[in-house]
């Protein structure tokens, strides 16, 4: 019997394919320079499972260290609470409904999009599906291989996720049904790490961050509806661990330097929050353009488009990159030597028409290669705008000359 366990689990583990296709597949994360960080913020040293920070495109807020403690509230800690927020009295006494489905503490929670959804986890590793408006449950879960302990509710995709780990301790995200909670759609094991596992989705991209409370690194994924439901993409290397993660709202992204998320990172060690930014590398007109160009609807104007326009961007580069491409085709014989060697071309070949990487070293060999054709087509730009300052002063120096 246990040999056909082991041998269902292995077949579902091997059943997925070993390259998709994606949009997201070459997203990269970009840390912010030493200027753009906040730097001496002292960051709370307590020990609970929590983000310490929110982010909006006007304030970043954060828990401090501070001694002598402060004001503290003392509330029920096996009930959930609905405030109504939407009324003329600074102090609101009374919640609108408070709901009591709960054995233990309540560690997580996540409303859907409307709000018409309510879902919790709790101490006793249950998730619960609750319509916060009525406090009727209507769903509940029972499952003993997953402990669950953060949830999320996946947009419109009537899914959640859970984030917590298996019989064995090791760490585990599983997806479910929203209509069903019995058995969990996939689980898939990450490591055998102890810190907790904070999720984050992005419902215009599909894609899924994974974050651990002592990591350096964030894995992120993209949801489908079909299976396997969860496609691995990447991840992000950093040497500094995280306490806790914020993120900014869609209309605070650099949207014209190809940004789809924003995390600000709370690094305990050197009391400092490190903005990183998820990039998608694209060219104009490309598949990754036009879904970009669809997300963007609705975002509004973008805060650091004042900061985005006094650099090339990566959307520039890539223009520039394309221009010097045609030019190069219809101008064959205008272009010298030092020119044709800052050309995209590897061993060869187009990089636009090089096969897609199938396993994660020539991922980040490609990705590699890219960051060294973006280095240099910004040389090959500032070489070509100290032309162009010559140009002008020659002209103006013949113009002065002429009587």
């Amino acid at each position: 019997m246990l040999a056909a366990w082991a041998q269902s689990q292995w077949t579902r583990m091997t059943w997925r394919p070993q390259y998709r296709s994606s949009k997201f597949r070459h997203v990269f994360g970009k840390a912010a320079t030493k200027e753009g960080c906040y730097d001496g913020v002292p960051i709370t040293r307590s020990v609970q499972d929590n983000n310490f920070c929110a982010v909006n495109p006007r304030f970043l807020a954060v828990i401090t260290e501070c001694a002598g403690g402060g004001a503290f509230l003392v509330l029920p800690v096996h009930h959930v609470m609905i405030w109504n927020l939407d009324c003329p009295e600074q102090v609101i006494k009374n919640p609108v409904r408070t709901i009591s489905h709960h054995t233990d503490v309540v560690l997580s929670m996540s409303f859907n999009t409307d709000g018409s959804l309510l879902a919790t986890t709790c101490k006793d590793r249950k998730v619960r599906l609750m319509e916060p408006r009525s406090g009727n449950l209507l769903q509940e879960s029972n499952c003993k291989t997953h402990k669950a302990s953060k949830v999320l509710i996946l947009g419109n995709m009537k899914m959640l996720l859970t984030s917590g780990t298996s019989r064995w301790n090791d760490r585990q995200v599983a997806l479910w049904d929203q209509d069903d909670l019995s058995v969990p759609l996939v689980q898939d094991n990450l490591d055998g790490s102890s810190g907790v596992l904070f999720p984050f989705y992005d419902p215009d991209t599909h894609m899924l961050y994974l974050a651990g409370k002592g990591d350096g690194n964030i894995r992120y994924y993209e949801i489908s509806s079909e299976k396997p439901y969860i496609h691995y993409l990447t991840e992000y290397r950093s040497l500094l661990p995280q306490k806790g993660m914020g993120v900014m709202p869609k209309r605070g992204l650099d949207v014209s330097s190809c940004e789809v998320f924003r995390f600000y990172k709370l690094v305990t060690t050197k009391s400092l929050i490190e903005p990183l930014s998820m990039i998608v590398p694209r060219r104009p007109g490309s598949q990754v353009a036009e879904s970009y160009s669809e997300l963007n609807k609705g975002v509004g104007n973008s805060l650091d488009s004042r900061r985005s326009q006094s650099r090339p961007s990566m959307m520039q580069l890539a223009y520039i990159q394309d221009q010097l491409g045609s030019k190069d085709s219809k101008e064959d014989n205008g272009l010298t030597e030092d020119d044709r060697s800052w050309m995209p071309v590897s061993k060869g070949e187009d990089l636009a028409l090089c096969s897609p990487p199938r396993t994660e070293n020539e991922l980040r060999l490609k990705f590699h290669k890219q960051q060294e054709e973006i280095r240099r087509l910004r040389e090959l730009l500032n070489q070509r705008d100290v032309h162009i300052k010559q140009l002008e002063l020659e002209i103006r120096n013949i113009k002065n000359t002429q009587p």
